[in-house]
């Protein structure tokens, strides 16, 4: 009789499909979509995206479906879902829905042709914003989490500029600022290395003693200069310069993301203190790929998890200042309507036109919990801890 060497059960076993392998994507969407909120913040995201773009197209051009600017003196204070009253008003005067669907504000501007412009400026602000911070605090964190604690020498930042490094980031009127805060921060690292070092330093020859004074590590220096950053209050810090500076949307942006960039470098520098570690940057390094590859084209894709993170919440807060700034008068200047200077026009007639201030504030309450809760999403997808519980 002839002996099958395989069993049945080994036969079931072989004949057994394999279960399908997941990519990434499909793992990261299964996932997400357990979170309701994260899944309602991303549809509200889109929904939000979508208007802002409908709303630069209804109100821009030099004849625009929709004015934000159109005065109407006649019909100020119109309630929402009022039609208006078409006597008094010129045929071009005539709003374009046939209805004030939000109302009109002191002028008889139409506040929903306001709010569809003012939505376009706040994702333009948020988005322009956070770019340029994680642009910032990726090649900062990125250099300090790679190069770790290789020294440098203090002359050599002198001679190489530097220390201009930080005030760099700040441009033209901030460069007196951005240099005090880093010689501030170098007095200090100076200081707690000779009071490190002087027990040991009073054994050591003169020359040890100028190489320990003259040396710090590339880490020490950009995250102490993190560390002042974050001392300053960034809004106020934020209301400052804005208000030596011209009155422009273009500085608000620019201004918003060089303040905002220090949890960023944050982020990237304690993955890449991990990834640093790795197998595959040890293969690169056997390679011959020099520093900026590596860091580049390796390391920083393994790295965004925690920055895509970072910048869906920053977004939320660039919106935030940028209507507090409007707010304060210090935003976007006329004739360009935003979300925090409706809101602000409103705060006048908060009981004889409470429209005015509800709109704008619920807009901005639901755009920011939106991002909030999307990112918070994204954050509980990317844990490494809750996918192996999954």
């Amino acid at each position: 009789m002839d002996v099958n060497p395989h069993t049945d059960s080994q036969d079931y076993q072989l004949d057994e499909p394999l279960a399908p392998k997941r990519t990434r994507f499909e793992e990261f969407w299964r996932l997400f979509k357990q979170n309701r909120l994260a899944i309602a913040g991303l549809v509200f995201f889109i929904l939000f995206f979508v208007v802002a773009i409908i709303g630069l197209s209804l109100t821009s051009g030099n004849d625009p479906v929709l004015d934000p600017a159109m005065v109407r003196l006649q019909e100020k204070l119109r309630p929402p879902l009022t039609k208006p009253n078409f006597e008094r008003l010129q045929p071009d005067e005539v709003p374009t829905l046939g209805v004030y669907v939000f109302g009109t504000d002191d002028l008889g501007r139409d506040v929903f042709a306001r709010m569809l412009q003012g939505s376009w400026v706040s994702l333009t602000v948020g988005f322009v914003a956070v770019g340029i911070a994680i642009i910032i605090g990726i090649f900062l964190g990125g250099i300090a989490g790679y190069y770790g604690q290789r020294h440098i020498r203090i002359n050599q930042l002198i001679a190489g500029g530097f220390l201009t490094a930080g005030a760099v980031l700040l441009i033209t009127d901030l460069i007196w600022a951005g240099a005090v805060f880093l010689l501030c921060g170098l007095a200090c690292i100076l200081l707690s290395y000779l009071t490190k070092k002087s027990a040991r330093s009073r054994t050591k020859p003169a020359w040890t003693r100028l190489w320990y004074f003259n040396t710090i590590s590339i880490d020490t220096l950009v995250m102490r200069f993190v560390d002042i950053m974050l001392c300053f209050p960034s809004f106020f810090l934020i209301l400052t310069v804005v208000a030596l500076l011209p009155a422009s949307i273009y500085n608000i942006m620019i201004i918003i993301g060089l303040t905002s960039w220090m949890g960023t470098t944050r982020f990237v520098r304690a993955e890449f203190l991990s990834l640093r570690e790795q197998d595959f940057v040890a293969a690169a390094r056997a390679l011959g790929l020099n520093d900026f590859r590596i860091i580049f084209r390796h390391m920083m894709p393994n790295a965004v998890a925690p920055v895509l993170v970072s910048a869906t919440i920053g977004i939320a807060t660039a919106i935030l200042t940028e209507a507090g700034l409007s707010f304060l008068g210090f935003g976007v200047p006329p004739p360009h309507a935003t979300w925090g200077n409706i809101l602000s026009d409103g705060k006048r007639f908060i009981f004889d036109a409470p429209w005015l201030t509800f709109v704008p504030g619920i807009a901005i309450l639901l755009v920011v919990l939106s991002f909030n809760l999307f990112g918070e999403g994204l954050r509980d997808v990317m844990n490494p801890k809750l996918r192996e519980r999954q």
